[in-house]
This record gives C-alpha cells, sequence and structure tokens, in this order.
C-alpha cells in the first residue's frame, strides 16, 4: 500500500479551476443571469453581476432574489471547489444598502469551516470598488461523489 503526500497549494488550484470550469460548462442559471466566475480557489470563489433593468423590482432597485442567486452561486462554487460535490443545507441573507441599475456587484465567497460533510462560507456582496450591498452565511452538505469524476489533487 503507498501512501501518497497531501496536496500542495498549486494542486488545490488546479482542482479548483477546473472544477470551476466543469461547473461552468453546465450552470445555465448563472449563465443566463449574465454572472461571471472571476476567480476560485480552494474554498473560495468571486462571482459578479451586472444589475439589469429586468433585475428591478417595483421600488426601481435591484430584486433581493437576484443579489441572493449571486451570493448563493459564489457559494456553490467555493464549497465545491475540492471536487467534492456539496449542496446548500442553509442559508441566510442581510441585505444593507440597495443596487441600482447599471452597478456591477461582486460576491466574494469564504470558507469558514469544513469539518467532516459539512461547511460554513460567508459571501460578502458588495458593488465593485464600493459600497457593502449583502452578507450571505450559507452551510453546505456533502452529497458524495466528485464534481469532475475521477479527478483528485495531483492527478
Amino acid at each position: 500500500m503507498t501512501t501518497q503526500p497531501p496536496p500542495n497549494a498549486d494542486d488545490a488550484q488546479l482542482l479548483a479551476s477546473a472544477v470551476g470550469q466543469a461547473m461552468w460548462a453546465r450552470d445555465n442559471a448563472t449563465q443566463a443571469l449574465g454572472m461571471t466566475l472571476g476567480a476560485i480557489g480552494p474554498g473560495t470563489a468571486t462571482m459578479r453581476m451586472a444589475v439589469r433593468r429586468d433585475m428591478l423590482n417595483g421600488h426601481s432597485i435591484c430584486h433581493g432574489g437576484f443579489i441572493f442567486t449571486l451570493a448563493d452561486s459564489a457559494f456553490a462554487y467555493a464549497c465545491n471547489s475540492y471536487n467534492l460535490n456539496a449542496v446548500a443545507s442553509g442559508c441566510q441573507i442581510d441585505f444593507l444598502a440597495p443596487a441600482r441599475e447599471g452597478e456591477l456587484l461582486e460576491a466574494q465567497a469564504t470558507e469558514r469551516a469544513a469539518t467532516g460533510r459539512t461547511g460554513v462560507y460567508d459571501i460578502a456582496v458588495r458593488v465593485l470598488g464600493g459600497r457593502q450591498i449583502a452578507l450571505f452565511r450559507g452551510k453546505s452538505h456533502r452529497i458524495g461523489g466528485d464534481v469532475i469524476a475521477g479527478l483528485q489533487p495531483g492527478a
């Protein structure tokens, strides 16, 4: 029996990048909303979305559901970045300020804890280079299987 050394940071980054590409290829919802994956790494992800006219609510500000979806998408990429299938088991969002038409929003997801099959992630949503719009916390649950079958760090 051979023991493999733990993956190094380069391997982990390569794995996260491959997972991001694979998820993006089949992520119709995120693409349909015009989101882009800005960055992905082990336990982290950054997504962007421009606020369009068709995303405005009756107050002429971005509907909270779109802001939630942006944060949830960043969360999904971050918690799957190790190539272990994970889904949300719960999440909450606090809206702090409105987003307006034409603004570019950025959601930055950061892993806070990962133990066994569960993880906790914080996602900050901001106007790019500006004010904070929302804080989202997601809890993940690993459901078994790989995002990319058979791909492991160092492979």
